[in-house]
């Protein structure tokens, strides 16, 4: 990300700024402007409020309005964004309410409006913070494979409008998870002929030498001879060969260690169970899992939470070459168990069941994977609340109590033993897929459960509808790559070291 990010202490109304952000609620007698909006709606002849109710405005969540100022503030144009309701007596404001705000109104600035000052609702670190990374998320843009120049032109310079304490370093928190979500977005966005496994290896690495990362990456020589059986399984029918990508970060008052593994299917063209045209055309999004632990890892890298963290990227591309594995062969997963392949596009939780095992090496505290695993997912929650299952009830709550804190929707899902008996094979130990398709999503996770050892903390998080936006743009969510799961990934690790260093004081 290009754009700049300060806090200013000065009244919003007097910066030198082309646009000035502020934020209204909804009310019974029209917009109410929130708080922050106080210097800039009184510097109005009658005042913003009565300005944007002559426009129509109405204060609902993310409705966006322009209004020239003429004259009336240094900056040229107010951008008033809806907050809807204004919370109630005693109730605080729900920072990802504001963030959301601020990504609409970033989105909506004009391309003269490169210095862009936020005079939203910041009065605490939390809501500088969501502020910040609204309006940073927001303004993402992917312009790769543009050969015109771009007519929007990005934000040079945002500028937050705020006096609380500890405003500065909420805002350098949101400029780190910001740039580490559209580091994933990137990736997910970057056409696959662009990013094969080991395009996105290679990019790991380097995402890893630049942040003080240990990286360590497998080729298909050294998957084969390590028994990788899953992630070669998924790989052999493609030109590019796969790979698995281990990083790790290390604290010296480390109060645990979390071990993150992550989907990187490079394209997912479903292998010899090809799918159909329709179903494929996004398919460059199906290693979005790996793109979310990736930026995750960065994000720990720039926080420095005391608190251990290792990843596994599982990297392969499914496709249908003449030595693309075959529905009913019988592959053996790293660590010995045998899987019999029923459908060659379950091949997610394949390579995904390699790199579960392998992270068990590592002694984690905790395992969550990430992996835009089924279709199932967008049946049973929509396109963005991703699920989250896990082999205990507390690291479940907890799991989806963090992707709240991180402004995500998760929702808890079950693991029903029941399902597990449907991946019965009768040639190996488990099959790949089960004889009906009800509860895809929940038996995927039953599938993964089995390769997680007996008292080991395991949650799995599928985001197969979340990763990528095929609809239009909303909030601080763009068309196309998401990166959904990365903020609630780093507030995982950030919460496993508040909560160890909390019962050790």
């Amino acid at each position: 990300m290009s754009t700049s990010l300060s806090v200013n202490t000065e009244s919003p109304a007097s910066l030198d700024v082309d646009a000035v952000v502020v934020g209204y609620h909804s009310a019974d007698d029209g917009p109410r402007p929130a708080a922050g909006a106080g210097a800039v709606d009184a510097a109005f002849p009658g005042s913003l409020a009565k300005t944007l109710s002559l426009l129509g405005a109405t204060g609902a969540a993310e409705e966006v309005h322009r209004v020239p100022t003429q004259g009336a503030l240094t900056a040229p144009v107010v951008i008033a964004v809806g907050l809807g309701a204004p919370p109630g007596s005693g109730e605080a404001l729900d920072p990802d309410t504001v963030a959301r705000a601020a990504g609409a109104a970033l989105r909506s600035r004009g391309s003269a409006q490169s210095r862009v000052a936020l005079a939203l609702p910041a009065e605490t670190p939390e809501l500088v913070h969501a502020a910040a990374l609204g309006a940073l998320l927001g303004d993402y843009s992917f312009t790769r494979y543009r050969t015109a120049e771009d007519t929007r032109t990005p934000a040079t310079e945002l500028i937050v409008a705020s006096t609380a304490a500890g405003a500065r370093e909420a805002a350098e928190r949101a400029n780190a998870v910001a740039a580490s979500v559209g580091l994933a977005r990137d990736l997910v966005n970057t056409s696959p002929a662009d990013l094969v496994p080991e395009d996105l290896a290679g990019i790991a690495a380097e995402v890893a030498r630049e942040n003080g990362l240990g990286v360590e990456v497998l080729d298909e020589h050294q998957l084969a001879e390590g028994g990788y059986g899953g992630i070669i399984g998924v790989g052999q029918g493609s030109d590019n060969p796969p790979r698995l990508v281990r990083l790790e970060y290390t604290h010296p008052e480390a109060a645990g260690t979390v071990a993150f593994v992550g989907k990187g299917i490079t394209f997912d063209s479903g292998g010899l169970s090809l799918k159909p045209a329709s179903s494929m055309d996004w398919m460059k999004s199906d290693m979005g899992g790996a793109a979310a632990v990736l930026g995750a890892m960065r994000a720990i890298a720039l926080l420095r939470p005391s608190v251990n963290a290792v990843a596994y990227l599982a990297i392969a591309e499914n496709m249908p070459g003449g030595s693309a594995q075959r529905p009913s062969d019988v592959l053996t997963i790293y660590g010995g168990k045998t899987v019999e392949v029923l459908n060659t596009d379950a091949e997610g939780r394949l390579v995904m069941a390699d790199a579960l095992v392998r992270a068990h090496e590592d002694s984690p505290d905790l395992i969550v994977d990430v992996a835009t695993l089924t279709g199932a997912q967008l049946v049973a929650l929509g396109t963005r609340v991703f699920a989250v299952m896990a082999n205990d009830d507390r690291v479940r709550e907890d799991v989806v109590a963090a992707a709240t804190a991180a402004g995500e929707q998760a929702w808890p899902m079950p693991l029903p033993e029941e399902l597990r008996q449907g991946l019965d094979s009768a040639v190996a130990d488990i099959a790949n897929v089960a004889g009906d398709r009800w509860g895809g999503m929940l038996t995927a996770g039953v599938f993964l459960k089995e390769f997680i050892a007996e008292g080991v903390q395991w949650a799995h998080l599928d985001i197969a509808g979340p990763a990528f936006n095929q609809g239009g743009p909303y909030g601080y969510t763009p068309k196309g790559g998401t990166g959904a799961a990365t903020r609630t990934l780093v507030r995982v690790a950030e919460s496993i070291a508040e909560n160890r260093a909390a019962r050790a004081s």
